[in-house]
């Protein structure tokens, strides 16, 4: 396999070193692709918008924690083809990428790694955004007279007309086993996937089990045997072959009609789990996954699970549902993030002053993915149950991009600065009761 190596200086996105200014028309939290899809095609329709708007990320620059996470996982290309991306032409990678076809990858043109991050850098030049993220870590948001106080890490503040939540959200989720581990061992020894950074290891003899059954776990199969290890890949369900998250009819009105239609939200829920059902492999990463396995560099453990495990002689000992015992030096959790809104810090204050209904972690937003009687917006998973399944990968981001981008470009959708005092005085009303 061929290790990318992501460049940073191939992404031009510097920070704004100018000091926040205390009163901000649109203010987004977070400088992921989902916040360049954003603010690409609220440009596209009001242009007028760029001095009105800023980014704020803990690093200062545009797809930082992106970038960190391919890096780390050496993903050669991304699943989603190249018509999902942040700009508004759905061509316009293609266009990009004229002279490079080499970093499509079939079966339909995935965007290699390098070629979308030199893309999104092209995105943002195009769009004039470079110095439109303010490096800043957003803790917390607080309603204030219709609009909102963004509260920085360092103490200080800044005042949003409106605000637009598209960071990562989720904490990583971990097997209750994990929690309950009784005998002393280095932290290293146990990680989940997410502090895993796979070019800085060397692994040459170990043993290593990767617990998690989606596609960041053959990532991590298949660089942790370029370094030398063998593998121990086990799930609780059998390996699934997809070639994306969620069927293709989940980007339009094959699947979504119906799904739009459900009024109960707790259904709507199960209709996201059954659409994506758990992890799931590309057929290009089982297959090299298989021949690892042929050459006994990689063990399958399917339909097992762990229940205790115990650091002893220097590796872990770990118990097996089915009665058997493995031995390993390291333990990886490839076991996903778990979305709950309740739980971010974030958004307390709204909770405690603007109650919201939430089913299983997600809250029931309007069709426009706004917290119902006010101008604060969310994207990517927290609007899975307006956006549907892909609501946290590329192509939801653009399905969100057809909510927002009318909210805020028309008048006559906004919310009227009436509505939200009202809002706003019912809500502190029952807050104090």
């Amino acid at each position: 396999m061929r290790i990318v190596i992501i460049r940073k200086s191939a992404v031009l996105m510097q920070a704004n070193s100018e000091t926040t200014p205390p009163q901000i028309d649109l203010a987004l939290i977070g400088a992921g692709p989902h916040a360049l899809t954003l603010l690409s095609h609220i440009l596209k329709k009001r242009n007028s918008l760029r001095d009105k708007l800023l980014a704020f990320d803990p690093s200062g620059e545009w797809l930082t924690q992106w970038r960190r996470q391919f890096a780390a996982l050496e993903i050669e290309h991304l699943r989603s083809p190249a018509v999902h991306h942040p700009d508004p032409n759905p061509y316009e990678l293609r266009r990009f990428a004229e002279n490079r076809s080499s970093e499509l990858f079939p079966p339909y043109d995935l965007p290699g790694s390098r070629l979308f991050e030199e893309f999104c850098a092209d995105t943002v030049k195009k769009w004039e955004l470079r110095d439109r993220v303010i490096k800043a870590k957003v803790t917390r948001i607080q309603p204030k007279s219709g609009r909102f106080r963004l509260w920085f890490e360092d103490g200080k503040s800044a005042i949003a007309r409106r605000v637009i939540v598209a960071a990562g959200s989720g904490k990583p989720h971990l097997p209750a086993w994990a929690n309950q581990i009784q005998t002393q061992h280095p932290a290293e020894r146990i990680r989940h996937s997410h502090q895993v950074d796979l070019p800085s290891l060397h692994l040459q003899g170990e043993q290593i089990l990767i617990v998690g059954g989606g596609l960041t776990s053959g990532h991590l199969a298949v660089g942790a045997i370029a370094r030398g290890a063998k593998v121990l890949l086990m799930t609780r369900r059998y390996f699934q072959e997809k070639l994306f998250d969620a069927e293709p009819g989940w980007l339009g009105p094959k699947y979504l009609k119906g799904f739009e239609a459900e009024p109960d939200c707790q259904k709507r829920w199960e209709i996201i789990q059954q659409a994506r059902n758990g992890g799931s492999m590309t057929p290009e990463i089982m297959t090299q996954l298989r021949r690892l396995s042929h050459s006994e560099q990689l063990t399958f453990h399917e339909q097992c699970e762990v229940v205790g495990v115990r650091w002893e002689n220097n590796r872990w000992t770990v118990d097996c549902s089915g009665g058997e015992t493995l031995f390993a030096d390291r333990i990886w959790l490839a076991t996903g993030t778990k979305l709950e809104i309740a739980a971010e810090p974030l958004f307390q204050e709204m909770l405690e002053t603007h109650p919201i209904e939430i089913v299983k972690g997600l809250p029931v937003l309007d069709k426009h993915l706004r917290w119902p009687g006010c101008e604060l917006f969310l994207t990517g998973g927290l609007a899975a149950l307006q956006v549907g399944p892909v609501a946290r990968n590329l192509s939801g981001a653009r399905m969100a991009c057809d909510r927002i981008v009318p909210a805020i470009v028309k008048s006559s959708i906004a919310l009227s600065p009436a509505i939200i005092r009202m809002t706003d005085d019912y809500c502190n009303l029952t807050a104090a009761r």
